[in-house]
């Protein structure tokens, strides 16, 4: 029987207490994977791969700090705070080790945790990103855009960064939907976060990952490559590299491919 449950889990961070949602499916004693998600999205872009997976996975989620049901908590902060965050939600959940999939904003934080806290993870998923997304001055001048004007600033052109023409086509109510989400989300906690990724570069360690790793590239990504994963995978020993037919949210647009990928790389062995 599938379980689903969501709560609240308080981190604390320089004395300041942030409340961040999470959402749990599937039932406890299966092996734990965690999902991470993309700037600008929540939890429910995970709908299709916790669908799919809690059958057989303890499948946590939970929405960004600023993003969705979550707190962004006082800023500035960086991307070692993402990745305490996840830290302080496995414990909460009293879970050692889970297998860890991070999409864009979400595979930095993965990177973060397997080059600082490596005895947390299983396996790690990094799914369209690279140890440094975008330039620190393209990401500070979003974060003052978004303070200054809001969100429909960025919304109104996410369709075209986030999916081929080909799937706003043909999936007109998902892509609105998910359109919709980011133009509600918290501008001071969404500008928060574009200025942690502004800060965050991981490439002088990216070769210290020793975790078990796949890479998953969008083919038609123009924001994190596929060279950009080539990139990860040249400096991550016996990482794996999968491309889909999709363009940023992969796990989206491909979702079928996405999730065969995931559950052939984070499935325990046969017997």
């Amino acid at each position: 029987m599938k379980h689903t449950d969501t709560g609240i889990v308080v981190t604390t961070w320089n004395g300041d207490d942030t409340l961040l949602h999470y959402r749990t499916d599937g039932e406890r004693g299966k092996p734990c994977l965690l999902l991470s998600n993309s700037l600008g999205t929540d939890l429910s872009m995970w709908d299709a791969q916790a669908a799919n997976l809690a059958s057989d996975f303890y499948v946590v989620r939970y929405d960004t700090r600023g993003h969705g049901r979550s707190a962004s908590g006082s800023a500035p902060f960086g991307i070692e705070r993402l990745g305490l965050d996840v830290v302080a939600l496995l414990d909460h959940l009293e879970i050692a080790r889970a297998a860890f999939c991070g999409i864009s904003m979400g595979g930095l934080t993965g990177q973060w945790l397997a080059i600082h806290q490596p005895q947390r993870l299983t396996h790690l998923v990094l799914a369209n990103t690279a140890a440094r997304i975008g330039a620190a001055d393209a990401w500070l001048a979003r974060a003052e855009q978004v303070r200054r004007d809001g969100m429909d600033t960025v919304a109104d052109g996410a369709a075209a960064r986030w999916f081929t023409p080909a799937f706003i086509a043909r999936e007109a109510a998902t892509v609105a939907r998910m359109i919709a989400t980011l133009r509600g989300q918290d501008a001071e906690g969404y500008a928060a976060c574009c200025a942690a990724l502004a800060q965050a570069d991981l490439r002088a360690q990216a070769a210290t990952i020793t975790v078990p790793t796949l890479l998953i590239a969008g083919e038609h990504d123009p924001v994190t490559t596929v060279d950009d994963a080539r990139w990860l995978q040249q400096q991550v020993a016996g990482a794996q590299l999968a491309q889909v037919p999709a363009s940023h949210l992969s796990n989206v647009e491909a979702a079928q491919a996405f999730t065969a990928r995931l559950r052939a790389f984070v499935s325990p062995p046969a017997g």
